[in-house]
């Protein structure tokens, strides 16, 4: 599992013009999900996205607080082209979970996310719709972060943290 995590001052996705949900400052998490991902890289991925300390406290001290801890706003956005490798100057999308075992683990992750923070602060988009997302980027502050598992070829993973 792939998440490009950004610190927004705001994102909205939209479909056909019609606005599906919007958040104000907080995060908005573009989700990528490998044939290889279970429910144990939803657990990770949630447990890093939830505690990333991308914001700053109440006492001005950068890089110190998380989403949960400020009591912001989540946008997820399915993604499956995080997965897409270029094959000449075309993408290959073969490492990305198909779309109906992608779908099912893409809202376990949501699911996951509003249960173990806020159903009323986690919004996502409309998975597989062709979607425009707008994002307000702050900072700009902008994360990559992949499960363990990692679904890459070659199983490795980046990381968030120092070993």
């Amino acid at each position: 599992m792939k998440v490009v995590v950004q610190r927004v001052s705001n994102a909205s996705v939209t479909v056909d013009g019609q606005l599906v949900s919007s958040i104000k400052k907080g995060l908005c998490i573009l989700v990528g999900l490998s044939r290889d991902d279970t429910d144990k890289d939803l657990e990770y991925m949630s447990r890093k996205v939830l505690n990333l300390r991308v914001f700053e406290a109440a006492d001005g001290k950068r890089w110190a607080c998380g989403v949960r801890d400020s009591g912001l706003e989540v946008l997820c956005v399915s993604q499956f082209t995080l997965y897409g490798k270029l094959q000449g100057n075309k993408p290959d999308f073969r490492r990305a979970m198909g779309g109906v075992e992608a779908r099912q683990l893409y809202q376990r992750f949501v699911d996951r996310l509003r249960d173990e923070y806020s159903s009323e602060k986690v919004k996502d988009g409309l998975f597989a719709a062709y979607m425009q997302v707008s994002i307000q980027n702050d900072g700009p502050v902008t994360i990559t972060l992949e499960s363990p598992s990692g679904g890459g070829a070659d199983g490795s993973a980046d990381s968030a943290e120092p070993s």
